[in-house]
């Protein structure tokens, strides 16, 4: 039950929940001003999104797994790969943000950076000592060409 439960996703609705119940009931009267915050957030959102479709679209194309914790098949460094090794959590914190600023959950932004060390901890690094100890000189090539995050 619980590595069903600590899923990226359900971190990322955790985060979502806090921000919103921040931005509904202590907001304190901050905002972040008209509708450059609601436009760029919408941005965010859109991106981040996008960014999960194409990493998921790659990944099956691959034939390997999306599921985190779980052996990877093949090393995927085509497609939004070769720009960002993580584009799936980079989209969750783009969605993330983005929801924080069409909140206006002007307190709520460090839960960004929060947000990011939980993922990284939790997610990312034992994916990749998976895929180190998998693929070794590929994916030490690829770890060495490709950013963890941009």
């Amino acid at each position: 039950m619980v590595k069903w439960i600590d899923l990226p996703p359900v971190w990322l609705g955790l985060f979502l929940v806090l921000a919103w119940l921040q931005a509904r009931h202590a907001s304190l009267g901050l905002d972040f001003g008209p509708v450059w915050a609601d436009l760029l957030g919408g941005l965010l959102v859109g991106g981040g999104i996008l960014l999960l479709v194409l990493a998921a679209t790659e990944m099956r194309r691959a034939r390997t797994t999306i599921i985190p914790h779980r052996e990877a098949d093949r090393l995927v460094t085509t497609g939004i790969f070769a720009r960002t090794r993580n584009p799936i959590y980079l989209g969750d914190s783009m969605i993330l943000l983005g929801l924080i600023l069409f909140w206006d959950a002007v307190l709520a932004l460090p839960l960004v950076p929060v947000f990011m060390w939980i993922i990284q901890q939790r997610f990312i690094l034992p994916e990749e000592d998976r895929l180190k100890r998998k693929f070794r000189a590929d994916f030490a090539r690829y770890a060495q060409e490709t950013r963890r995050w941009l």
